[in-house]
């Protein structure tokens, strides 16, 4: 053994034990951000993925019955309404799986001519911060919620 090796040990000293745990935080806690904001644009393709479900099966409620229902459906929380658009399970089931990917139930209103259906986003996509669709066809991002059965 050489005079110079005596005495000293081989391994990593603290600090640089520490620094490298720093940055494996560092690198983790950005890894989880990205993560988080994949989750948030995963869920608005899901809301919307339901939206286009609802949009395409009132139109099959119509060609069936002639019509959206027998009832009208006041703006507010969308409910699975008898003699209403939302009454068709299909429909409901879109619905329902909307709230939970959103965190909040959806906004419907309809008449037995017109329907819309209005969610906020998970995640804010450039100004619009809705996603919102209605018997026109119309399937768009919005900045507030409907407040008839018309987008904005």
């Amino acid at each position: 053994m050489d005079k110079s090796q005596k005495g000293k040990q081989s391994g990593f000293t603290l600090i640089e034990l520490l620094v490298v745990i720093a940055i494996i935080g560092i690198l983790a806690s950005v890894i989880i951000g990205a993560l988080s904001t994949a989750r948030a644009k995963a869920a608005n393709a899901s809301i919307k993925a339901n939206m286009r479900t609802i949009s395409q099966q009132a139109e099959l409620v119509y060609i069936n019955t002639s019509g959206y229902g027998t009832a009208n459906f006041t703006l507010g929380t969308c409910a699975q309404t008898t003699n209403t658009v939302f009454a068709d399970q299909t429909i409901w089931d879109a619905i329902q799986e909307i709230q939970r990917q959103s965190g909040v139930a959806p906004t419907c209103a309809s008449t037995t001519k017109l329907w819309a259906v209005s969610v906020p986003l998970k995640v804010a996509e450039g100004a619009n911060t809705h996603w919102c669709i209605e018997t026109e066809g119309k399937s768009k991002g919005e900045t507030a919620d409907i407040a008839g059965t018309t987008c904005p």
